[in-house]
């Protein structure tokens, strides 16, 4: 088993395609779900799609969450809160970048590492984009 991955985004097209470049990163080895616009297809987010992701990425694992906005993180902290606390104490949200991380977290859940090691991976996002902001 490896660990899912949700990506909550204010945009159903950047959620796609976040979820289609980490699945391909990922070789089709990880369960990827985007949760991306509102429930009638506006820019928001959107609690019922994102708790819907969470079930679809579900792993015994573990899951990661990541964000593109703060308002995407409120709606994934909520949809979080509602797990059972078994699926709750598996499942973590990163303010890792949203692309960036979602690949790095995909790459490392496809090799087996555990939830630690790829919320690790994904937040490594950041380190990196601050290496590259001073070039």
């Amino acid at each position: 088993m490896t660990v899912g991955i949700v990506v909550v985004s204010h945009s159903a097209l950047l959620a796609a395609g976040v979820v289609e470049l980490a699945g391909q990163m990922a070789r089709g080895l990880v369960a990827i779900e985007a949760a991306g616009g509102t429930d009638d297809g506006a820019l928001g987010a959107s609690l019922a799609k994102t708790s819907q992701a969470l079930e679809r990425a579900s792993s015994p694992e573990g899951t990661l969450v990541l964000v593109d906005l703060g308002s995407a993180a409120l709606i994934a902290e909520m949809a979080i809160e509602q797990l059972p606390p078994e699926r709750r104490a598996l499942t973590r949200l990163t303010n890792a970048p949203i692309a960036e991380g979602a690949v790095l977290a995909a790459v490392e859940s496809s090799i087996g590492s555990p939830l630690d090691a790829v919320a690790a991976a994904a937040e490594q996002a950041t380190r990196m984009q601050k290496v590259v902001g001073r070039m």
